[in-house]
């Protein structure tokens, strides 16, 4: 089927989006929406770039907007998953040029005048050089700022958070002169939800995929374990509006039981 031209596309496009949010007016909505930014790279490869960072560029521009179409569809709390810990493995000249991008990506949104409070979560100790500290100072300036939390997750790992968690946990109860034995005997799930990297929730809503894969990859392992899944074929540079409002219709749809 031959494609309308593009100045026909835009408006027909246009409508429907709109018609498409008229329908979830008073509909369910995600609290806590986790994103997983997958694509990037062969987004770039397939729209010609030979260097696969004008993918990471395109993807960085695109977080910034979603969070803008969280913000008008009053969702609570977004964690952006743009870095795993097993990342952190690929080759210095893959990782260098990735950090930076992610390092530009928090200035941004975490910029004067944006109505986000961010955070960075992961393993961020883990991180070459100074970026560690470049993002935490971004993150730090948006304390108290309200709206729209954003979990940035960087050298982040659901496994790996879990463990950290664990061992939170018993290092406060020994700093507090208990009984690591007591701690063992009475250790529930709150013990690990209240030490999480981003303890404020200790459960995501919905988990958004790009790029066609259809896996967690580790992320959010802890808080995933009701969380309604949507998978998407784009690449992440190319997620449109129009797309988000879909999962939300197809979040909506859904009858959430949390195993009831």
């Amino acid at each position: 089927m031959k494609l309308l031209p593009l100045f026909l596309r835009r408006p027909i496009e246009a409508v429907y989006e709109r018609r498409l949010a008229a329908t979830l007016a008073g509909l369910p909505r995600p609290q806590h929406v986790g994103i997983m930014l997958d694509g990037n790279r062969r987004w770039a490869r397939q729209a010609g770039h030979a260097d696969v960072r004008e993918g990471y560029r395109a993807g960085s521009a695109k977080a910034t907007e979603f969070l803008g179409w969280c913000t008008a569809a009053g969702i609570e709390h977004v964690t952006l998953f743009m870095l795993s810990d097993d990342n952190l493995g690929r080759p210095a000249e893959q990782l260098g040029p990735l950090i930076e991008i992610i390092e530009e990506t928090v200035r941004d949104i975490t910029a004067v005048g944006r109505p986000w409070e961010v955070q960075v979560i992961g393993s961020l100790d883990m991180l070459p050089g100074v970026s560690a500290r470049v993002l935490k100072q971004a993150a730090a300036a948006t304390a108290g700022r309200g709206g729209l939390k954003v979990d940035v997750a960087v050298g982040y790992g659901g496994r790996r958070e879990i463990v950290d968690a664990v061992k939170s946990a018993f290092k406060e109860h020994i700093a507090a002169g208990g009984d690591p034995a007591e701690l063992v005997e009475r250790f529930e799930i709150e013990d690990i939800s209240r030490h999480l990297y981003s303890p404020t929730t200790d459960r995501t809503d919905f988990i958004i995929r790009t790029s066609g894969e259809q896996r967690l990859s580790g992320f959010l392992l802890w808080q995933s374990a009701y969380a309604e899944m949507h998978w998407v074929d784009c690449y992440w540079p190319a997620f449109r509006h129009v797309d988000f409002l879909r999962a939300l219709r197809s979040y909506a749809s859904r009858e959430r039981r949390f195993g009831k």
